[in-house]
């Protein structure tokens, strides 16, 4: 029997799309390995396994095997530093590292008495990080949280960054001076220092090998070996496993520069009248010039994780907590269990997300729903963590810690999808597998076809640069070509982009669940939306009021209506009761209630018989309807609302219209969608005529009707049986099969649910226009893959030929190899850079019309 797991490996050493390529293929022939895939940028692989067939370590040794570093990535795995107060010796040392050992689900702890601070691991499904402050406080020692960056994965980041940027600086100093003393002894330099090129000419260091000679061999030595090591061990790495990458090219064309100048230094010695060139710089600069590449693109891989860092930073630092004696303790926010009673000063950020047991307040969630109104919350609501208490004080009771908590859960969705593959990603890394082993025939048979071209008389020595030789000339192309083929660009085009757009959708509130379906999103044509809680606020709500009676004014029609409903459970009833609440109308206890199933109620208010129903509870009551009044019912029930009569002391007095109301943001929404392209049809279990009511109002022309919840998947299928890409806009439960059948699934209005499975991509509000920002962000991200791939392959299409010297006959043209490394190492950091341009993103303006913002309607009697 199958068990199936998935995995996540931290994998270190990857360069470019060719080793994300032969990752997956070795981890893919792998028995029991079911799936793979692996991000360049965030330098992870996911892979789905049979663990009864392979297992976890076998699968780091396979990584081990075929060049790469990789390590398990724990979730459930804590490394947390304390600052440890009141040690003295070394005594002091064993005894807190005994203390905590004690506990259960400890992996590792390390205590340093110079540093006064204790590195501990442990598992977070079996103790806490307070249980562990706790166990240092017990034998006499004072214990908080550390609050440096302890975050691994940026830690990495950093650590990347210094160590390429620390290559540069050295590689840059040696290279220096191998350039500008390169440089003066040719023209036209060498005329400007006479002195000092007959100087380094005729300065012997052994036999006829100069002094220059030997000084560029031991500036460009360690700068070859030393700082090009990377490139060697990547290059052999991958060869030895049948493979090729950037690494190889580096390593080939730098060794080819490298290699030949020593050659020329030494044969001399044995062959007198050989002249040979030295070309020392080529090979310092072009490797100066890849590590000031990855240095710059260390950096700006940084830049596009700067989602999760927000995200991260939104959490609160601390927490105060009311303990059982009453007292107030302020505590790290890592140290909240669940269970705690916390108390939120206004201003305060919500620590944990919990439900609220005394005080009620505005809260301000905008930083995770993006929505700008505060929330009123009061005893029995739930709070999210890193939301802001506006006004009054609040106690939390925690129900929710770490990785359970709403935000926790948010970063996580957004981990993964940074971490998953665009279907495009596919063409990239197709382009890849074959690309470099085609490049180094085609330097090869560069150099072969210029060599021979002079050697045999088909091409003049005359037209050679000056200085140079068939040999030299030939050799400095086929490394140019080397070089500057490098299929990196390409491969950083499309996660980088995904990357930034997922991130930028979190930040608007927007939770797109991976790269495929920010891709698919972008192609979609119809649009599917759920009318109750979507298109409609999904509650019943007063919308007109007709008054029958001039006796009787909006307020008495109010009084009497709501007083005979108090206490109702009904939807309509409950609809009327607060919506006399709002307008400050008072009511009162009925003196006599009865609910009559299928007409109304009766009530006595005032000692006034009240009636509230349909038609049929007037007529069986003796109430006549004038036709003018049957007429508005009918004008009500075609606008899809449900109208209730009132009978105040036997007299018809007016009437009262309940509708689950439409969303202005629902009109807004669904014209921008029409505008984009996108046919919008809507889905309910209404009858015909109430579902073309809304449906008009709201602007859309196509109407699925009397639809039972489990039949809306079938008209999804429908509609993509017939050649659409469907999107369904739904509340993510009762929608679920139906957004799991589309082509993207879009659960509206879930902000602290984010855990929902069925949806590809979470709105955060209740915001329909929210769809139309998740498909704006989905274009504008794939125009900007698709820029990147233009640039990438456009890039290599045109330096190419350049670098082949093609246009050498006619304009003279060719590229050096150290430009065409300085060329490939910016094509990287510019593919890069333009996707980090799509945070300058700016969601559409929609604003709401002005016709659908209004009050309930009340029609006087004399109207």
């Amino acid at each position: 029997m199958e068990q199936i797991k998935n995995a996540k490996f931290l994998v270190s050493g990857m360069t470019c799309a060719s080793c994300v390529r032969t990752i997956e293929k070795s981890l893919s022939a792998m028995k029991g390995v079911e799936k793979v895939s692996v991000n360049l940028m965030t330098e992870e692989a996911n892979v789905i396994y049979d663990e009864q067939q392979v297992r976890i370590d076998s699968i780091i040794k396979k990584l081990d095997q075929i060049g790469y570093s990789g390590q398990i990535k724990e979730e459930k795995v804590v490394i947390a530093d304390l600052n440890i107060s009141g040690m003295t010796c070394a005594s002091c040392v064993k005894t807190i590292e005994n203390s905590i050992k004690k506990l259960e689900g400890i992996n590792n702890v390390t205590v340093n008495i110079t540093t006064d601070k204790a590195h501990v691991e442990f598992r977070s499904d079996i103790t806490s990080l307070r249980s562990v402050v706790n166990a240092v406080e017990k034998v006499g020692y004072k214990a908080s949280v550390s609050t440096e960056d302890i975050d691994s994965e940026r830690l990495e980041r950093k650590k990347e960054i210094k160590y390429w940027q620390r290559k540069l600086i050295i590689s840059s100093l040696l290279t220096l001076p191998v350039f500008i003393l390169s440089m003066i002894i040719i023209e036209p330099f060498s005329s400007w220092f006479p002195d000092f090129v007959h100087l380094a000419e005729s300065t012997l260091f052994y036999k006829d090998i100069t002094l220059l000679a030997v000084i560029l061999f031991l500036l460009s030595t360690p700068v070859q070996f030393w700082m090009g090591k990377d490139f060697y061990v990547g290059g052999f790495k991958a060869l030895r496993h049948g493979a090729a990458n950037m690494d190889l090219l580096i390593a080939l064309g730098t060794s080819a520069a490298y290699f030949f100048s020593i050659f020329s230094i030494l044969f001399p010695l044995i062959e007198p009248a050989f002249e040979g060139e030295i070309f020392f710089e080529t090979a310092a600069l072009l490797i100066t010039f890849v590590i000031l590449g990855r240095y710059l693109e260390a950096v700006a891989k940084g830049k596009t994780s700067n989602a999760i860092k927000h995200l991260l930073g939104l959490q609160a630092k601390t927490a105060t907590l009311l303990t059982e004696d009453g007292e107030e303790k302020e505590i790290a926010v890592d140290l909240v269990e669940k269970g705690d009673l916390l108390v939120v000063r206004p201003g305060g950020k919500i620590p944990s997300d919990g439900i609220v047991e005394s005080g009620s307040s505005s809260v301000d969630e905008s930083m995770l729903t993006g929505e700008s109104m505060p929330v009123s919350k009061t005893i029995g609501d739930k709070v999210t963590g890193a939301t802001i208490n506006n006004e009054g004080l609040l106690k939390i009771r925690v129900n929710k810690v770490g990785k359970e908590t709403a935000l926790a859960q948010i970063i996580k969705l957004v981990e993964d999808a940074q971490t998953s593959k665009a279907p495009i990603q596919a063409f990239a890394d197709k382009i890849s597998q074959y690309f470099v082993p085609a490049v180094v025939v085609l330097a090869v048979l560069d150099f072969l076809f210029w060599f021979a071209l002079f050697e045999f008389g088909f091409y003049d020595f005359s037209n050679l640069p000056a200085g140079s030789s068939s040999f030299l000339f030939a050799f400095l192309l086929g490394i140019s070509v080397l070089v500057i083929a490098c299929p990196c660009a390409l491969g950083l085009a499309t996660p980088t982009a995904v990357m930034v757009g997922t991130g930028i959708g979190a930040k608007q509130g927007i939770l797109i669940k991976g790269g495929e379906p920010l891709e698919t999103t972008h192609k979609i044509n119809a649009l599917i939306f759920d009318k109750t809680g979507t298109l409609t606020h999904g509650k019943p709500d007063v919308t007109d009021i007709y008054i029958v009676k001039e006796s009787f004014s909006t307020q008495d029609i109010l009084f009497y209506a709501a007083s005979a409903e108090k206490g109702s459970e009904h939807p309509l009833g409950k609809a009327i009761v607060i919506y006399a609440q709002n307008q400050g109308i008072p009511s009162i206890e009925p003196l006599d209630f009865e609910a009559i199933k299928g007409h109304g109620i009766k009530a006595v208010i005032d000692t006034k018989p009240i009636l509230l129903g349909n038609r049929r509870l007037m007529t069986s009551n003796s109430i006549v309807i004038p036709d003018t009044i049957d007429q508005q019912l009918m004008i009500y029930e075609n606008d899809g609302k449900t109208a209730m009569l009132l009978a105040i002391g036997n007299e018809l007095a007016g009437v009262i219209a309940v509708a689950d109301t439409i969303k202005p943001e629902s009109i807004t929404a669904v014209k921008h969608l029409q505008k984009l392209g996108i046919q919008i049809w809507m889905v309910t279990g209404d009858n015909e005529r109430t579902a073309q009511a809304i449906a008009k109002q709201i602007g859309i022309k196509e109407v699925f009707a009397e639809v039972l919840p489990g039949e809306k998947a079938d008209k999804v299928k429908l509609l993509q049986d017939e050649g659409f890409i469907v999107g369904m806009v739904g509340d993510g439960v009762n929608d679920a099969p139906a957004l799991a059948q589309a082509d993207v699934g879009i659960a509206i209005g879930s902000g602290t649910d984010v855990a929902i499975e069925a949806g590809d991509i979470i709105l955060m509000k209740d915001d329909p226009r929210d769809v139309v920002t998740a498909i704006d962000l989905s274009r504008k991200t794939m125009r900007r893959i698709r820029m990147n791939m233009f640039w990438a392959l456009g890039y290599n299409s045109a330096g190419i030929p350049i670098a082949m010297g093609l246009f050498y006959p006619f304009i003279h043209l060719t590229l050096p190899p150290e430009l065409a490394g300085l060329a490939m190492a910016l094509s990287s950091v510019s593919v890069v850079t333009s996707s980090l341009l799509l945070n300058r993103y700016k969601k559409p303006h929609l604003p709401l019309d002005e016709e659908v913002t209004g009050s309930v309607q009340t029609i006087p009697a004399s109207a």
